[in-house]
């Protein structure tokens, strides 16, 4: 039951993260603009050191890396895929197109499929030891920011009221709630399923970070825009490197 203790307070410390949005609305537009280079990257690079330093070195020890790298492949392929469809409708035809709306309900349909695969995750680390649990959270967390801010500003574009995008912006949130509890139900019934899930998560980490950081950081024009988002990747790696156990 202490998993089961541990699970449940970091997906709940990660659901709060929706809240973020309550916090951009006080920041001004430039402002704002200035810092989220650094927050993507400071999150993306802590994905890719929780992926690489911790939850794949762990997979790799209860599983064979062929396996593995394969469970990978496959994490990264239909990561690629479920975010095309839960994100194909786009508004073309200007402000008022009918998709328009539609746009920011789409957006929560795949945010709560993604929080509930970050549940899992989390589920999954805790299961193999509280450390790499901790670790997993610290890495969701810091990139839950960004991400949140993203996803309130998607749902303000989309025609909503400010209360009612942050209520479904934390309703949806509690999906990795849910996601937790489901991963920690697996893991008890089965014991080989968090071995399995690790690769999953590390997957994931790979597949969103580097989706995050190419597209921002290859069309930043300002080298000293850059060259500051590229350090931050660095302090995200840094910070998953001296946190190992």
């Amino acid at each position: 039951m202490t998993n089961l203790f541990f699970i449940l307070g970091g997906t709940l410390f990660i659901a709060l993260g929706a809240l973020a949005g309550i916090f951009t609305l006080s920041l001004k537009q430039d402002f704002l603009n200035r810092i989220l280079l650094g927050m993507v990257g400071l999150s993306s690079g802590a994905l890719l050191g929780g992926a690489f330093l911790h939850l794949l070195p762990e997979g790799l020890e209860k599983m064979e890396p062929e396996k593995l790298f394969l469970t990978i492949l496959i994490t990264i392929v239909v990561y690629l895929l479920i975010e095309k469809l839960l994100h194909w409708r786009h508004c073309h035809s200007g402000p008022d197109c009918a998709a328009h709306h539609t746009l920011g309900y789409m957006n929560l349909v795949g945010d709560s499929v993604h929080n509930f695969i970050d549940g899992l995750a989390i589920a999954a680390a805790f299961v193999v030891s509280p450390t790499l649990g901790f670790t997993t959270v610290l890495a969701i967390a810091l990139h839950e920011i960004p991400q949140e801010i993203g996803d309130f500003g998607v749902l303000l574009y989309s025609g909503m009221e400010k209360k009612k995008a942050l209520l479904l912006n934390f309703l949806v949130a509690l999906t990795v709630v849910a996601g937790g509890v489901v991963g920690w139900a697996l893991s008890a019934q089965a014991n080989n399923i968090s071995t399995y899930l690790l690769p999953v998560a590390g997957g994931g980490f790979i597949y969103i970070a580097l989706s995050d950081i190419l597209p921002e950081m290859r069309k930043e024009a300002s080298l000293k825009k850059f060259l500051s988002g590229f350090v931050f990747i660095l302090l995200g790696i840094a910070l998953m490197f001296f946190i190992r156990e």
